[in-house]
C-alpha cells in the first residue's frame, strides 16, 4: 500500500469545458472518463478545478459528485482578470508540492501551454507529471513537458460525434441536453449558463407559441435563428408563469442524477475495463489485490458479496471459467495474477460484431449495440482497436464487408445488418 502513487488533481475547468464544447461537437464535459483513468495510476487525495463557476452552473453537481473541491475565480470585477485561475492554480500547486512531500503525482488538466514552466518546475521537484487536456485544443508544447499526456477525447467512456455523421449526427445530437445550433452554443459561451427551470420554460413556451400559430408558414423559419435570449422579448409574462409547474419536476430529475451510473453497466464489464487499464499503464503483471483496490477507487461501496459470492478470489475464479479473465499463480498465496484474454485483430472483433447482429434477428440499432457486443466480450473496447467511437468502428466493419449501416429516420438511429 505504501509503494502507491498518490495523485494531486488540478482542472483548468474552462479550458477543458469550452475545449469539449467547440471540438467534440458540442460535447459537454465529463469528469468521470478522468477520474476512471487516474484510479488505475494511483490514489487521488486531491482534486480542485478553478473556473468563474457562474458561468458553468449546471456542472457543479457533476464535479460534487466526484468529490472534486471547487475554487471560486470571479473574473467579472470591473477589472481585467483574465489569468486568475490560472495564477491561483499555480500557486496551489506549487505550495502543495513543498508541503505535501507523500504527493508523488500531480495531474494537470489543461491543454494551456503557458502551464508549461509549472511541469517543468514540477519535475524539477522530483514529482511526476501527468497532463489531460481536449487533443484539438491542446498545445503542442505541453504534452512533451509531461511524463505521461492522455487526451480527453481518447479515454475510454468518452463517445465523441463523427465528423463525417452529416445530417443524422445533427438529428441524434438532439437527444442530447446540451444540443444546439452553432448560434445558440455561441452565445451560451459568452452568457452565463441559464437554470434547468429557465430553459424548461422557454421551451414549452416555444412549443405553446408554435401551437397557437399555425397559419403562419414563416415563422418556424424565424424562430430558428434568433438566440436564446431574443425569444425571452417577444414572449408574454404569463405563458412562462403558466408553465412553471411542469417546469417544477425538473428538480426531481437533478435528484436521480445523483445516483452513481456505473450501477448501470454489467460487473464483469467493469473488471474486464478496469483491468485492461491496469495492464496498459503498468509494466508488471496486475494482481487480484491490485485489481480489487482499483475498483474500489473507481467506486467505494463495491462489494463482490453483492454479487453472491463470498471472496473477491472466488468472484474472479467465476469469471475466468466464463473466459473473461485469465488467473495465474501469483507473487503469494491467494493472490493470483489476473489478466485478460487475446482480444484479436479487428477482422475477429468484426466477426463479433456481425454474429451479435445475426443473434438479434439480423438487424440492430447501433445505440445499443455496443451493450450486447460487451456482454459476449466484456473487454471489447473500439479504442483498443485504434477508432475513435463506436460508429467508426461500425463504419470499418462495414467498409470491410462484414455488416451494412444505413440512417433509420424512424428510429433516428443508425440500423446495423448482417
Amino acid at each position: 500500500m505504501d509503494l502507491e502513487e498518490r495523485l494531486a488533481v488540478f482542472i483548468d475547468y474552462e479550458n477543458l469545458a469550452l475545449g469539449a464544447r467547440e471540438h467534440l461537437g458540442g460535447m459537454q464535459f465529463d469528469f468521470g472518463p478522468i477520474a476512471d483513468a487516474l484510479a488505475v495510476r494511483g490514489r487521488v487525495v486531491a482534486r480542485r478545478a478553478y473556473a468563474d463557476w457562474s458561468y458553468f452552473d449546471e456542472d457543479r453537481r457533476m464535479l460534487t459528485r466526484h468529490q472534486v473541491e471547487l475554487i471560486e475565480m470571479t473574473q467579472r470585477m470591473g477589472a481585467s482578470r483574465k489569468n486568475a485561475a490560472d495564477i491561483k492554480m499555480v500557486v496551489d500547486a506549487i505550495e502543495m508540492a513543498f508541503e505535501r512531500d507523500y504527493i508523488s503525482t500531480f495531474v494537470m488538466c489543461t491543454g494551456d501551454s503557458d502551464f508549461s514552466p509549472l511541469v517543468h518546475k514540477l519535475r524539477e521537484l522530483n514529482k511526476r507529471v501527468i497532463g489531460v487536456g481536449v487533443e484539438k485544443s491542446t498545445s503542442r508544447l505541453l504534452p512533451a513537458a509531461c511524463d505521461e499526456f492522455l487526451f480527453y477525447d481518447r479515454l475510454e467512456g468518452v463517445e465523441v460525434p463523427d465528423e463525417d455523421q452529416g445530417a443524422p449526427a445533427h438529428k441524434r445530437g438532439s437527444r442530447t441536453r446540451k444540443a444546439g445550433t452553432t448560434t445558440e452554443r455561441a452565445s451560451a459561451q459568452k452568457a452565463p449558463a441559464a437554470s434547468r427551470r429557465t430553459k424548461a420554460a422557454e421551451a414549452v413556451a416555444e412549443a405553446v407559441a408554435e401551437a397557437n400559430a399555425p397559419e403562419t408558414p414563416a415563422e418556424p423559419e424565424a424562430e430558428t435563428k434568433p438566440a436564446t435570449r431574443r425569444r425571452k422579448k417577444p414572449e408574454p409574462a404569463p405563458v412562462p408563469a403558466d408553465v412553471a409547474p411542469e417546469a417544477e419536476p425538473d428538480v426531481d430529475v437533478s435528484e436521480q442524477d445523483e445516483a452513481p451510473t456505473s450501477n448501470d453497466v454489467p460487473m464483469e464489464v467493469r473488471v474486464a475495463q478496469t483491468l485492461g487499464d491496469l495492464q496498459s499503464s503498468t509494466s508488471g503483471p496486475v494482481t487480484a489485490s491490485a485489481l480489487k483496490r482499483t475498483l474500489l477507487r473507481k467506486d467505494a461501496t463495491f462489494s463482490e458479496s453483492d454479487y453472491g459470492f463470498r471472496t473477491f478470489g472466488e468472484f474472479l475464479r467465476f469469471l475466468a471459467d466464463r473466459e473473461f479473465v485469465e488467473l495465474a499463480p501469483g507473487p503469494s498465496a491467494g493472490d493470483p495474477e489476473v489478466s485478460l484474454p487475446e482480444q484479436g485483430d479487428t477482422d475477429a472483433a468484426f466477426a463479433l460484431l456481425r454474429d451479435v447482429v445475426q443473434e438479434s434477428g439480423g438487424s440492430a440499432a447501433l445505440s445499443g449495440l455496443k451493450n450486447a457486443v460487451r456482454k459476449r466480450r466484456p473487454d471489447f473496447s473500439e479504442k483498443a482497436l485504434g477508432f475513435r467511437g463506436f460508429l467508426q468502428f461500425a463504419k470499418a466493419a462495414e467498409a470491410a464487408g462484414t455488416v451494412s449501416l444505413a440512417w433509420d429516420d424512424d428510429a433516428d438511429d443508425y440500423l446495423v445488418t448482417a
